[in-house]
Order: C-alpha cells, then sequence, then structure tokens
C-alpha cells in the first residue's frame, strides 16, 4: 500500500515502539543546585546561607518563608526541616578573581564558560560549579573543596583559624546517601538538645518547688522545721555594730550610731533660706530704725 504521491512507508512510521528515557542535562542540573537558591529557585546572591543537609538557600528567601510559612511557594519541600534561623549557617565564600558577573555576554557574541563559578576554594583554587566536592564548617561557615581539607589535615580553620572537628564537616549538594547521613546526624542532634533542655526544666522545678516533707516534732513539742526557721531568721537579723563585744570603742565612734555622734536639740542647727521677701522685710525694718549699728545690720542679713 503506498501513500498519496507513491511512497511507501516505513516500518518505524507505523509501528511505535517505546518511549525513550529523557535524559536531564548534566549542566543544567548542576547549575540549578550551585548557582540557584534551593528554595526561591532565584541567582544566589550574599548572604547565603546552608542548611545542615547542605543545600544552598539565599538568606532574604529563608527567611520571608519563616515569616509567612502559609503562602503559597514553590520548593518547599526543600526548607519543611528549617525551624529558624539557628538551623542555618551563613557561609563565608571566597569570590573567584576570573568571575566577571552575569552581564559580562549581554550580546551573545562571545563565548560563555558554564562552568566557571561566583567563588573558589581559597586553599586549592577549585571552583565551586558543582564538578569538586565542597564542604562547609558549622563553627564558622567556611567553604572549603574536599581536596583541601583531606591534602592539609588540621584541626583549625584555613581560612579564619577557628578549631573545630570532624563532625563539624557538612557536604554541599551531596548525593542521596550522604544527605541521608547528614539527616540522621542532625535528628540525633535535635534529640540531644531537647533532652538537655527537659533536665534544665525538670532541675529548675525542683529548685522552685519548696519541699513537701512533713516536720518531724522533738522531745520539747517543738518541730524540727519551726527549729530551722528560727535558726534562719536569727541569722537574717542585723546586728548592731554598737552591740558587738568583739569591737573597740574606737572602732565604734566611726559610726553615727555612736553616743558622740549624737547631739541634742539645742546643738543642732536650722538651714535658713534667705527669699528676695526677706531681704525687702529687713530693708523695711532698716528703714523705720535708725539706730540699728553696722554689728547688727550685719547679723540680719
Amino acid at each position: 500500500m503506498g501513500c498519496d504521491g507513491g511512497t511507501i512507508p516505513k516500518r518505524h512510521e507505523l509501528v511505535k515502539g517505546p518511549k525513550k528515557v529523557e535524559k536531564v542535562d548534566k549542566n543544567a542540573e548542576l547549575a540549578a543546585k550551585w548557582k540557584y537558591c534551593a528554595l526561591s529557585q532565584e541567582k544566589l546572591r550574599r548572604p547565603i546561607v546552608a542548611c545542615d543537609l547542605g543545600r544552598l538557600y539565599n538568606k532574604d528567601a529563608v527567611i520571608e518563608y519563616l515569616l509567612d510559612k502559609s503562602a503559597e511557594r514553590p520548593n518547599t519541600e526543600a526548607a519543611a526541616h528549617i525551624r529558624g534561623m539557628k538551623d542555618m549557617k551563613e557561609l563565608n565564600l571566597t569570590d573567584n578573581p576570573e568571575w566577571e558577573g552575569e552581564g559580562r555576554n549581554t550580546k551573545g557574541d562571545r563565548y560563555e564558560d558554564m562552568h566557571c563559578a561566583m567563588f573558589i576554594c581559597p586553599v586549592v583554587g577549585l571552583e565551586m560549579n558543582g564538578k569538586h566536592r565542597f564542604c562547609y564548617l558549622q563553627t564558622c561557615g567556611c567553604v572549603f573543596s574536599d581536596r583541601a581539607l583531606k591534602e592539609v589535615k588540621t584541626e583549625i580553620c584555613h581560612k579564619c583559624g577557628d578549631p573545630f572537628q570532624g563532625d563539624d564537616i557538612v557536604v554541599i549538594n551531596g548525593t542521596k546517601e550522604e544527605v541521608e547521613k547528614l539527616k540522621e546526624k542532625m535528628e540525633e542532634k535535635r534529640a540531644k538538645a531537647k533532652s538537655k533542655k527537659s533536665k534544665k526544666s525538670k532541675v529548675s522545678e525542683t529548685v522552685s518547688k519548696p519541699s513537701d516533707s512533713k516536720a518531724v516534732a522533738g522531745p520539747s513539742g517543738s518541730s524540727s522545721t519551726s527549729k530551722g526557721a528560727k535558726s534562719l531568721t536569727a541569722s537574717t537579723t542585723k546586728r548592731s555594730i554598737q552591740n558587738m563585744e568583739e569591737k573597740s570603742e574606737v572602732f565604734k565612734s566611726l559610726f553615727t550610731t555612736h553616743s558622740t555622734a549624737k547631739r541634742t536639740k539645742d546643738q543642732t542647727s536650722n538651714w535658713v533660706t534667705h527669699t528676695p521677701y526677706h531681704f525687702l522685710l529687713v530693708t523695711m525694718y532698716l528703714a523705720q530704725s535708725k539706730t540699728t549699728s553696722t554689728k547688727e545690720r550685719f547679723v540680719l542679713f
């Protein structure tokens, strides 16, 4: 049988085989992980933060998500484990001197290197483009390549000098197995933090609550609790320095409670404040009495 025009159809045109599996472009997959925010799908820009699972986020996107979790946003599953900003760590990244920015090829007449990254390893110089394994430290947030941490083995950060341990190293955008290990580590860390908080709350409750034990009566009929209360009140009452027999009279005379420091009413003087009204009365009195001497005038003023 032929079609219009006398053409003969071939077998692959009549019989449809199985659909080809669509392959993901590796370059596009790497760019989505290492150049875009895992939550907002926007391009990464400083400040950049990372979670305990090693995913990269824009800090403002995480803050918006925490402020309003009810809003409809794409990829909310990537931030479901984030409870607050304490679960995030701001990264201390090293800029790539060869990075010219996003506007380097606006006309499209230049070769665009897809593997050129904004950041590099400060020790080895490898670009942070996804082809090389990178890690960050939970203590200080500095980012290094895995090769740098293996070649230069030390317990001090290469960039800032802060000490760290092996448990503080988190792989950025690791494999599924690495992400599962990081998830287990995160859950263990949170469980330990909850147990510590519960212990602290129990200790505070026991300290704040008074003891419910009953007082045992002694042979004289008075209870032990009443004796303890009396001893506490006796210890807390203030003692006068003048009643202390072990202190000398010279030491006691330094204080105002001593008998030498006390004065009678005749010895105490009253303060007199002179107002303009007082001076007016004095001048009127001096004008009327012509017999007052200079000494009396001085005393009046």
